[in-house]
């Protein structure tokens, strides 16, 4: 009996002896645990094609308000640019038949036709709408000035001589007054104001008092660094003159077109245009080369877009000034662009790489005799095709139509304004608060 007592008295130390060991086995085990654990990474919510198909515009309408300006700044001028055509949809008068090169800076009129009819309850019903007007200025978050200064100036004297400029400038001298007594001006000092000036000329007069506001160009050759410059202003497309291609799809279009590079345009120019006379000199060897010295007349306009289409590469060196719409063309006709102008700035390259559909060469490599046209030629057949596809892709960004549409040039042009907006509004911000001369300049 004594012999059990003492082997249960045994076991029971023994027992007790363990639990500690086990405690700290334990401890061990569940620190070891917690120490190796590791937080997983959130899942990522799934992917909505529709949402991913929209993501480049989720924002609500950019709010506009648009100056109520008298017909003689804006629609009054159709009727001097050409017959007026019909009305599109009763609202607002077409861009008038006939009118030739004067449509290739008619940007002004596209803009405002995008506003005209326009209220905040169509905001809903718009899908892709990228700008909505508002008629209470409070409630604006910019403001447009429906001025045709580029058609004031095709209209009003462009020979640019006295007196024949007269209108021109007489415009611009009352515009000024009418914006320096709106409040809204004052308030920015034109900072939020949106002025198209397309054609290199527009707005030539009194360019410099509207150098605040955000300005819609083509490009900045002739225009001051303190008037117009890429962080402050909106580079936009030339409106194109030659029709869209719109059944492109052969079975094979390599091998469609068979000039392999197009120019038809003057060939005199001035500043950096004077490449073109160099480069017309240098390619009339080649027999798959069509270069042509011609102005923008209806049969040459018909003969540039028959040219573009059976072209695999459309020449574009600088003009007067480093764009032109010879560029925009050659996009919508589907004919791989050949840039050659050292200067240009491109419309939407922050949301565009143009080279996934153009090729660059700098004047300098231009000019090498036989580099551009070796280059063109070790263009492989692969590599052509993947560009032809893409400038299918975007062609309908540089449409301009009215009313507008979801991604075409007008829509686009109104989201390079919302870009913009930002440093604008710093600006205003800022100098209301400054008690001195502001030290950036």
């Amino acid at each position: 009996m004594a012999s059990h007592r003492s082997l249960l008295i045994s076991i029971l130390i023994s027992l007790l002896l363990l639990i500690p060991f086990s405690l700290v086995v334990s401890t061990f085990d569940f620190r070891s645990r917690l120490l190796s654990f590791s937080l997983p990474f959130p899942s990522p919510p799934p992917c909505s094609s529709s949402a991913a198909s929209a993501g480049m515009r989720r924002s609500p309408p950019l709010k506009v308000f648009m100056y109520d300006l008298p017909r003689r700044f804006n629609l009054d001028m159709l009727d001097s640019a050409g017959e007026r055509g019909p009305a599109a949809g009763g609202r607002f008068p077409a861009w008038p038949p006939g009118t030739g090169i004067k449509r290739q800076h008619s940007v002004e009129y596209w803009m405002m036709a995008s506003l005209v009819g326009s209220g905040e309850k169509e905001e809903e019903e718009e899908e892709g709408k990228e700008v909505v007007r508002v008629w209470d200025g409070e409630k604006a978050e910019v403001f447009f000035v429906p001025f045709f200064s580029s058609l004031s100036f095709n209209v009003h004297g462009r020979n640019m001589t006295d007196p024949d400029t007269e209108i021109d400038r007489q415009l611009q001298v009352d515009l000024l007054d009418i914006l320096r007594k709106s409040k809204y001006w004052q308030r920015s000092a034109g900072r939020d104001h949106v002025i198209p000036i397309h054609h290199p000329n527009a707005f030539r007069f009194l360019r410099d008092l509207v150098n605040a506001s955000i300005l819609v160009v083509s490009d900045f050759a002739r225009y001051p660094r303190n008037v117009s410059f890429l962080r402050k202003d909106v580079v936009a497309p030339y409106v194109h003159v030659v029709d869209s291609f719109l059944d492109d799809n052969p079975p094979d279009p390599f091998e469609s077109r068979s000039t392999l590079l197009f120019f038809r345009g003057r060939t005199v120019r001035k500043d950096e245009g004077i490449v073109r006379l160099k480069l017309a000199k240098m390619l009339k060897v080649y027999d798959d080369v069509h270069f042509e010295d011609s102005l923008a007349t209806g049969q040459g306009i018909k003969a540039s877009t028959e040219g573009m289409r059976s072209s695999k590469f459309c020449l574009h060196p600088a003009g007067d000034t480093p764009s032109s719409c010879r560029l925009f063309d050659a996009i919508v006709s589907h004919c791989v662009p050949v840039i050659v102008s050292d200067k240009i700035e491109l419309p939407f390259e922050d949301e565009i790489d143009y080279t996934d559909f153009s090729l660059f060469f700098s004047v300098q490599e231009a000019l090498q005799p036989d580099y551009l046209v070796t280059q063109l030629r070790q263009i492989s057949k692969e590599r052509w095709i993947e560009m032809w596809r893409t400038l299918k892709n975007v062609s309908h960004l540089y449409e301009f139509q009215h009313p507008p549409k979801s991604g075409d040039a007008v829509n686009m042009i109104w989201r390079q304004v919302r870009h913009k907006l930002p440093a604008a509004n710093l600006a205003v911000h800022r100098i209301k608060r400054l008690k001195i001369p502001d030290w950036w300049g």
